[in-house]
Order: C-alpha cells, then sequence, then structure tokens
C-alpha cells in the first residue's frame, strides 16, 4: 500500500506559476509509475502529465504542454509539477496518482482508470 500526499496548491494570478508536490510514503516509490490528474468544478476528472519510474518518460495533455512539467526524486520519494504561466482554466482540484504493475504505455499511463493508488487532492485557483 501507498500513500501520496499532495501539497502546493493554492490561489495564483494568472500568469503566475506554482510547484505541486506529491509525497510518497513508501521507499519503493522508484518502481512506481506517476500521474497528475485535475477535476475542476462539474467536470470530468483529466489528465495532466505522467512521468515513468525511471523518469526517461514523460507526457503530458496539449492543454498543458510547454507550461507543465513533470519530475521525480526518487530519492526524495516525490514528484513534481511545475505549472508556469497559469491560466484561469487551470483551475481545479489536482491528484497525484500512483501504480506500480501492469504494462506502461503512453495509453496506459494517461489513463485515470490505470492507476491504483491517489492523494487527497491540491486545489489550485487561477485567477483573471
Amino acid at each position: 500500500q501507498v500513500q501520496l500526499v499532495e501539497s502546493g496548491g493554492g490561489l495564483v494570478q494568472a500568469g503566475g506559476s506554482l510547484r505541486l508536490s506529491c509525497a510518497a510514503s513508501r521507499g519503493t516509490f522508484s518502481t512506481y509509475a506517476m500521474g497528475w490528474f485535475r477535476q475542476a468544478p462539474g467536470k470530468e476528472r483529466e489528465f495532466v502529465a505522467a512521468i515513468s519510474w525511471s523518469g526517461g518518460r514523460t507526457y503530458y495533455a496539449d492543454s498543458v504542454k510547454g507550461r507543465f512539467t513533470i519530475s521525480r526524486d526518487n530519492a526524495k520519494i516525490t514528484v513534481y509539477l511545475q505549472m508556469n504561466s497559469l491560466k484561469p482554466e487551470d483551475t481545479a482540484v489536482y491528484y497525484c496518482a500512483a501504480n506500480n504493475a501492469g504494462v506502461v504505455t503512453i495509453a496506459t499511463m494517461t489513463s485515470a482508470g490505470w492507476y491504483n493508488y491517489w492523494g487527497q487532492g491540491t486545489r489550485v485557483t487561477v485567477s483573471s
């Protein structure tokens, strides 16, 4: 069992930046693929970014490509989401997710249903 705890959310003006962190509870974190998803009010949860266990592969939603960067520090068992040039439409609760089983492909890593561990979420609000 892995517990994930997100932090770093808050209120920021459009054009600003935030860095989200997701700390895991176990040292075997290095074998987990990690993803960030978000859910805006009244909308379904959507994929934001994902990173393979080694950090060698990263994937992004088109809406955040070029503005967000996902990274991980396996020594600190933490994954990060650096968010720059934030827009009001980025307002949502951001969730960290992990999976240590199954085939790792772009299709699986971008699918919320593939992940078997989730954090509680951290709220990001971008004002215009």
